[in-house]
C-alpha cells in the first residue's frame, strides 16, 4: 500500500508542476477566483478623487443631439470643452476618443478644436497599434520616431517599419499620447494594460504610460502591468458630458470654478450604444474610459497588482501532499485527512483572499487540486482494499449471523451498543422425537442429520428476513424486526413458520423410516424487547431478551400440549393483518404470566 501511495503522491506532484510550469489548464478557473477577490476589496476602496472621468453616456446621447447632432459630433464640441476647462487648470485632459480622419465636411470645426488644443502640454489623444503582421506595411520607425514618441531601445533594429495609427485629424503637434489597445487574457477578461508596444527594438509607450512620463510619475520597465481596481465598475468619479456642455454654455456657470483644478480628466464613452464596454473582473461591460482611467491612476499612485512566484503554489503542493502521504501511510481515517484536507483549502483560499487585498495575486487552486487528487485516489485505493477485508469477514461471519446483521455491521459501523427496545416477532422451534433418533444412530451421524436439519432450517428463515439468534441444543431461536425495523416483521415470521413446517416434511421424506417420529414445535409472540449486543466484556452475542422472547419460548412448549406444530400468539395474529387464516386453539396458563395466553394456529389462505 505504501508503495502505492508513493506512486500517487509522484504523479500528483508531477500533474502540479506541468500545471504551474506548463499547461495552465485552470488558468481560466483560477483567474475567474482570483477575479472574485480583487472586486471583492476593489469595491471597498475609494477611487482616487483626483481622476475624473468625463462620460458620454446615454443622457449625454439624447440632450446633446438637438445640440449637435448624433454621434459622433462634430468637433467644435470638443473644444468648446477644453475652452470650459483648460481654465480650471488641470493636470491632464485625456481623450479617449479616436480622431484618425478628418472632418471633410466641417473643416472650421476640426479647425476650432485645434485650436482650442494647441496652446496646451497636457492634453493627450489614443493611438491604435496595429496587428504585428501588418508592421512590415508601417511606416519606418525612424521617421516616426519623432512624430508619435517612439523610443529607441538598444540594439534596435533601423529598418524597422510600425503600424500605428496616430490622430491623423490633429496636427503633429498633437500627436502626443500613445495606444490604447485592449489586453484580454485566454478567457476574454482584461486583467492588464499595455505599457509599451515593441516592435523590432522600438518602443511606443501607450497612453497611459506617456500621461504618467509627461506628468512625471515613474512608469514600470515592462511591456504591460495588471491593473489595480479601485470602486466598483461605473463607480470612479465621474461627471456627464452634456452636464459641463450646458454649463460651459451658460454666461454665468452654476457649476464649481475650480472643479477639475490639479485633476486629470479622462474624455470617454461609456454609453452602451457606442460599443466601446470590455469584460474585466469588476463587470463584463465595463466602459474602456474607466479601464484608461485606471491605468492611468494605478500609474500616478504606484499602484499594481503582481502575481506570486509559481514556486510558492508550487512549495504549498508539496506540503499538502507530503501530509497527506503520511495520514494515509499512518492508516489515519480517510474522513479525519479529508476534514484537515478541507479546513487546509478553506484555510488557502482565506490566505490567497487577503492576498488579493494586498495587491498580490495568489493562485492555489493547482495545489489545491493535486492534493484533492492524490487523497481521492488514495482513499479510494484505501477502500478498495478495506472492501476486501470486508468481504472476507462477510463471506466468513455470514456462515454464522444473519446476512442483515452483517449489513448493519458494515453500514452503519456496527450494531446498536447495549441495546434498545423494539418491537419484534420471536420464533422458537424445536425438535420432538430426536431422543428416539439418536438413541438408534451412531452419534456422528445424529449430528450430521442435525447439522442438515439446521441448515435447511436456516435457510428458510434468512429468505424470509430473519435473525438468527442462536442454536439452544437442538432448538432454533430467531427474530424479525431487528437489526434493520421491519413494520412487516410479524407476517415475515409467520410465513417463515409455515415454510419450516413444509421444510420439515421434506427432511423427514429425506429420512425415510428414521424420520417417521421426526417433529418440531414452532411457537411465535410478538411485542417489545430489547435487542443489541449483550453479554460480557470478553463475550458478546447479538440477541433479544424480555417478556416477549420468554413467552415465545413458552408457546413453543405448549405445541405438544395443544397438539399443534405452530403456535401463535394473539399479539402476533393481530400484527398479520388478515394476511393469513388462524384457528383458535384456547387459552393457555403460561408461566411467568398472571393472565393466559390465547393461542392461534396459521394456515395459509386459499
Amino acid at each position: 500500500m505504501k508503495r502505492l501511495l508513493a506512486a500517487f503522491a509522484a504523479a500528483a506532484i508531477v500533474l502540479a508542476a506541468l500545471e504551474l510550469f506548463s499547461v495552465h489548464a485552470l488558468g481560466p478557473l483560477e483567474d475567474r477566483l482570483l477575479d472574485t477577490f480583487v472586486r471583492w476589496h476593489a469595491a471597498r476602496l475609494a477611487p482616487d478623487p483626483d481622476v475624473v472621468v468625463v462620460d458620454i453616456d446615454e443622457s449625454t446621447l439624447a440632450r446633446m443631439e438637438q445640440e449637435a447632432g448624433r454621434f459622433p459630433w462634430p468637433r467644435v464640441v470638443y473644444a468648446d470643452l477644453l475652452l470650459g476647462l483648460m481654465p480650471q487648470k488641470p493636470r491632464a485632459v485625456v481623450f479617449d476618443i479616436l480622431f484618425s480622419e478628418r472632418d471633410v465636411v466641417r473643416p472650421e470645426s476640426d479647425r476650432a478644436f485645434i485650436d482650442a488644443a494647441l496652446p496646451h502640454r497636457n492634453v493627450f489623444f489614443p493611438m491604435v497599434k496595429l496587428e504585428p503582421e501588418i508592421d512590415a506595411r508601417g511606416a519606418p520607425a525612424g521617421e516616426l520616431a519623432p512624430l508619435v514618441g517612439l523610443v529607441r531601445l538598444p540594439g534596435a533594429d533601423p529598418k524597422t517599419r510600425f503600424a500605428v495609427v496616430p490622430p491623423l485629424a490633429l496636427p503633429n503637434a498633437l500627436w502626443r499620447g500613445g495606444p490604447v489597445n485592449f489586453l484580454e487574457d485566454a478567457d476574454g477578461v482584461g486583467r492588464r494594460y499595455l505599457l509599451r508596444s515593441v516592435v523590432g527594438g522600438w518602443a511606443l509607450p501607450s497612453l497611459p504610460a506617456r500621461v504618467a512620463l509627461d506628468l512625471g510619475y515613474p512608469v514600470p520597465d515592462a511591456d504591460d502591468f495588471i491593473l489595480a481596481w479601485r470602486g466598483a465598475a461605473r463607480g470612479l468619479p465621474h461627471v456627464a458630458f452634456a452636464d459641463l456642455y450646458e454649463d460651459f454654455q451658460r454666461s454665468a456657470s452654476r457649476r464649481p470654478a475650480n472643479e477639475f483644478a490639479g485633476k486629470i480628466v479622462v474624455v470617454g464613452a461609456a454609453a452602451p450604444g457606442l460599443g466601446d464596454l470590455r469584460a474585466t473582473p469588476l463587470s463584463a461591460t465595463q466602459p474602456g474610459v474607466e479601464i484608461l482611467a485606471t491605468a492611468i491612476e494605478n500609474l500616478k499612485n504606484g499602484r499594481a497588482m503582481h502575481r506570486a512566484p509559481d514556486w510558492i503554489p508550487f512549495g504549498l503542493a508539496l506540503l499538502l501532499v507530503g501530509a497527506l502521504w503520511a495520514a494515509f501511510a499512518r492508516n489515519v481515517d480517510a474522513s479525519r485527512s479529508g476534514a484537515a484536507l478541507g479546513s487546509a483549502s478553506a484555510g488557502a483560499l482565506v490566505v490567497s483572499w487577503l492576498a488579493a487585498g494586498r495587491l498580490l495575486l495568489l493562485p492555489l487552486l493547482a495545489p489545491l487540486a493535486a492534493a484533492w487528487l492524490f487523497y481521492f485516489a488514495s482513499a479510494l485505493a484505501a477502500y478498495l482494499r478495506e472492501r476486501r477485508v470486508r468481504e472476507q469477514a462477510v463471506a466468513l461471519f455470514s456462515r454464522f449471523v444473519n446476512p442483515h446483521v452483517v449489513k448493519q455491521l458494515l453500514e452503519r459501523g456496527g450494531l446498536e451498543g447495549e441495546g434498545r427496545t423494539r418491537d419484534v416477532t420471536l420464533l422458537f422451534s424445536d425438535i420432538r422425537g430426536f431422543t428416539t433418533l439418536s438413541e438408534t444412530r451412531a452419534p456422528e451421524e445424529v449430528v450430521a442429520i442435525l447439522n442438515r436439519y439446521f441448515t435447511r432450517q436456516v435457510e428458510v428463515i434468512f429468505r424470509h428476513g430473519g435473525s438468527l439468534d442462536k442454536f439452544i441444543g437442538d432448538a432454533i431461536m430467531a427474530f424479525w424486526g431487528a437489526p434493520l425495523d421491519d413494520p412487516e416483521h410479524a407476517k415475515r415470521a409467520v410465513a417463515c413458520a409455515l415454510d419450516m413446517a413444509d421444510e420439515l416434511v421434506a427432511f423427514r421424506q429425506e429420512l425415510g423410516e428414521a424420520g417417521a417420529g421426526f417433529d418440531v414445535g414452532i411457537g411465535l409472540h410478538s411485542g417489545p424487547a430489547v435487542v443489541g449486543l449483550i453479554g460480557s466484556e470478553k463475550r458478546r452475542e447479538y440477541t433479544s431478551i424480555g417478556d416477549t422472547v420468554n413467552t415465545a419460548s413458552r408457546i413453543e412448549g405448549l405445541t405438544k400440549e395443544a397438539g399443534r406444530r405452530i403456535l401463535v400468539s394473539r399479539e402476533t395474529m393481530m400484527r398479520c393483518a388478515g394476511a393469513f387464516d388462524f384457528v383458535s386453539c384456547g387459552t393457555y396458563p403460561v408461566k411467568g404470566r398472571a393472565q393466559p395466553v390465547e393461542l392461534f394456529e396459521p394456515r395459509r389462505r386459499p
